[in-house]
């Protein structure tokens, strides 16, 4: 697909800021070109002091979602960057990727049988100013777990557990591991699609 092609009307491609194939295929899929340029930001580094002051979780996600936008739109003027994060939540305690999948196992068990929010913020630029800006969350309820259970998803998802706060991917097998969702598809996945269309519509990108 060239950048000018079908509903994409700027003579560009949108840079994602972000390394998530899954955001990538949701733009693609849905008719805009994207170029991938993962952000060099240290994730932790930004949030914790938001956390420790108390910052609620969406705003600590458009937080994220700002800084990565900005570390690649610093590096190519003039160009419409796109960067997206996501939080979660459960009980007052914050989530991040687990580092391996001992620490995936322990995030499910603490999961199991309860309710728990994703936040999720995204962010467009251009030129380090903010053009767009948008949150969603949706609310997710795990159904009870044994240890047996967590253990067999985690020997048939391996590795992919480590790409997505909580240890469970909803678009793959993790879906097997819930009683009830509520909230938008897309920004359970990461990236609250519609309301990114509008705003990249809004901006002239896309036709109306």
């Amino acid at each position: 697909m060239s950048a000018a092609s079908g509903l994409w009307l700027a003579p560009e491609p949108l840079i994602l800021a972000s390394g998530s194939t899954t955001r990538r295929d949701m733009l693609i899929a849905a008719g805009i070109p994207v170029e991938v340029v993962k952000p060099e930001i240290d994730e932790r580094a930004v949030e914790k002091p938001l956390v420790d002051r108390g910052v609620p979780p969406d705003q600590v996600a458009a937080a994220l979602a700002c800084a990565k936008a900005l570390a690649v739109s610093r590096e190519h003027p003039g160009r419409l960057v796109l960067a997206a994060d996501q939080t979660l939540t459960c009980g007052g305690r914050a989530f991040h990727k687990p580092a391996d999948l001992a620490a995936a196992a322990d995030q499910i068990a603490a999961l199991a049988g309860r309710t728990h929010q994703l936040h999720c913020a995204f962010v467009v630029v251009r030129d380090g100013t903010p053009l767009a800006e948008g949150l969603a969350v949706a609310s997710l309820t795990m159904r009870p777990l044994q240890a047996d259970i967590i253990a067999r998803y985690l020997s048939v998802v391996g590795a992919g557990a480590l790409a997505s706060v909580g240890g469970y991917q909803l678009e793959g097998p993790g879906a097997q591991l819930f009683d009830k969702v509520e909230g938008d598809h897309f920004t359970i996945l990461g990236l609250p699609l519609l309301p990114v269309i509008a705003a990249l519509r809004d901006l002239g990108c896309l036709a109306r």
